[in-house]
């Protein structure tokens, strides 16, 4: 698979399952509505699992412009494709937020809470300041990506010693998935952790352009948070890996 077309579609499943389980637990009359933020967070793990598996053997599997440019910043991916990534990446979360709209059609008309189907497509802080709100995107994608960087690296991914040493690359992933957990899980309750500028750029657009009946505006004062703080975070992030680590 071409590794731009593999963005697009891992970054599709990442917004179909991830967008996904916010409908589920905002929308209303759904099945999963009100189940709170453990079921989010660990939705968008699995989220992050299932596109990043996808792509992995043909793209890397970035899926978020935060990783791409980080990985730049300390040569671990070449500046040439990084545009390609990122536009990559914000179609295939157009694609993936579409995917959503449709599968959750009959539930946008009885969800009075306008707040609530914006939330399905991007994040909004709990507490709105442009300083604190910046600060925790950096924070949050600093720590995604120094973690990514650090815990699934090969030394981790060794079982046994000497010529019955194991490499087990696969987990990486899955680890890759836990670290997005407890993200959310520690770092997620000021800002919604978007950590990830296509994650919530490319669905921010089709909420705007999408026939969402009875919905507000998309809250273009606050989209560059969720896109400057996480490219800051994934380039502090990186240069702290290469730093301390790499």
């Amino acid at each position: 698979m071409n590794p731009y077309i593999s963005e697009i579609v891992g970054t599709a499943l990442l917004i179909i399952f991830g967008d996904g389980v916010v409908a589920n637990v905002c929308l209303n009359k759904s099945k999963g509505q009100n189940s709170g933020w453990i079921v989010i967070t660990v939705g968008w793990g699995l989220a992050v699992m299932i596109g990043a598996y996808t792509a992995a053997p043909y793209s890397g599997a970035h899926l978020n412009p935060a990783v791409t440019v980080g990985l730049a910043s300390i040569g671990l991916f070449p500046w040439a494709k990084v545009p390609g990534y990122i536009l990559a990446q914000i179609v295939g979360a157009m694609i993936g937020a579409l995917v959503v709209y449709i599968a959750y059609l009959p539930h946008w008309k009885v969800t009075e809470d306008k707040d609530a189907k914006l939330a399905v497509f991007c994040t909004g802080p709990a507490i709105r300041n442009t300083v604190a709100n910046l600060t925790t995107e950096i924070i949050g994608t600093a720590m995604l990506v120094f973690a990514v960087l650090s815990v699934p690296s090969a030394k981790n991914l060794v079982i046994g010693a000497g010529s019955a040493a194991l490499a087990t690359p696969f987990f990486a992933v899955f680890l890759v998935a836990l670290i997005v957990v407890a993200v959310g899980l520690s770092l997620g309750g000021s800002t919604g952790y978007a950590i990830n500028p296509a994650r919530d750029l490319g669905p921010r657009i089709m909420h705007a352009i999408l026939p969402i009946p009875g919905k507000r505006d998309s809250d273009w004062g606050y989209s560059l948070i969720p896109v400057i703080g996480p490219i800051i975070g994934g380039v502090l992030g990186a240069l702290a890996y290469q730093a301390l680590i790499g």
